[in-house]
């Protein structure tokens, strides 16, 4: 069984500090059983002191990350810019004990404790938007993108604030055992099954009033229609707008243009064929509104970076 421990600091953030264990803690195969064992340890075993008032009892203490293989590192308040840029003794030692090929996530500025301990030097990472900016100044041999969910790195794994430390562990979940698990553990938990790391993670969009209008029923009957061209006007019609209506009010709720909505949904119903069903990729292609191989194919490397045949081969071989 895979070994999950989540390192509390002192100060950490609760609810943080329990994204692990739900979400990991949910995941079962067909047969029920778990998939994940999930242990929290601090640095000396001892109770913690959280971000809230109150303090957290673990029963672990360090030694448990030599049994890891993942670690998981939630935020933590306190701590000066100087703390932060150098890492704690403990820490270090643990980290050096841990088993070779061990990954290591850190949600949110927990990032911090992974640039300090040098494991992110020339890589990629993220880390919550209100800091990126120190964050690269005090470790500018990472490569910081501010703009997305998390970043996987192979073996180091960096999200975003607070919620994108779910869609890191949902990631997770589906590369360790694919589609059917996580939308088992999605459904269970009441949360998206997929967000992709390279959503931008800080829109600033309003709230639409209770009584206007609103284009979720168009956007719903859309998702239906995805395996044919849908133009503009036939949205806006269905939703009884004027183009120009629909467009603004569209952007409004959703953060984004109806064309790149609907590219992005394409793409989502696409993967999930690649991971659920044997369909040639070209018939994939038609389904989603793609129609052709080569255009999914386009559609598949310009959003995460990979072709539809590597998607698949990765999000299916562990599949349970």
């Amino acid at each position: 069984m895979h070994r999950v421990v989540v390192l509390a600091l002192d100060g950490v953030h609760p609810f943080e500090l329990s994204i692990p264990a739900r979400v990991f803690g949910t995941a079962t195969g067909r047969d029920g059983q778990p998939l994940y064992e999930v242990t929290t340890c601090s640095v000396d075993g001892h109770p913690v002191r959280t971000s809230a008032d109150f303090d957290i009892v673990v029963q672990h203490g360090l030694a448990a990350i030599g049994l890891a293989d993942t670690i998981v590192i939630p935020p933590f308040a306190g701590g000066s810019a100087a703390d932060r840029a150098r890492l704690p003794e403990p820490l270090a030692g643990a980290f050096a004990r841990r088993q070779p090929g061990t990954r290591i996530v850190s949600i949110c500025t927990a990032s911090y404790v992974l640039a300090a301990a040098g494991l992110l030097d020339g890589r990629p990472a993220t880390t919550h938007w209100a800091e990126a900016e120190r964050f690269q100044r005090m470790f500018p041999q990472v490569k910081v993108d501010p703009d997305v969910l998390f970043v996987d790195a192979g073996d180091v794994l960096t999200s975003a604030g607070v919620a994108a430390g779910v869609d890191l562990c949902m990631y997770l979940v589906r590369l360790d055992h694919g589609s059917e698990v996580a939308n088992r553990v999605a459904r269970r938990c009441v949360i998206p099954p997929w967000r992709d790391g390279g959503q931008a993670q800080f829109i600033e969009r309003p709230v639409p009033e209770p009584a206007a209008a609103t284009t979720s029923a168009t956007r719903e009957w859309a998702l239906t229609q995805l395996h044919r061209p849908i133009p503009l006007a036939e949205l806006a019609g269905h939703a009884r707008m004027s183009v120009r209506t629909f467009s603004r009010r569209f952007r409004d709720e959703v953060g984004m243009t109806p064309g790149r909505w609907l590219t992005q949904q394409r793409v989502a119903y696409a993967l999930r064929l690649l991971e659920t069903t044997d369909l040639a990729v070209d018939r994939i292609a038609e389904h989603a509104g793609f129609g052709t191989a080569a255009s999914l194919r386009h559609h598949l490397t310009a959003t995460i970076g990979v072709a539809p045949t590597a998607y698949r081969q990765t999000f299916r071989v562990n599949e349970h």
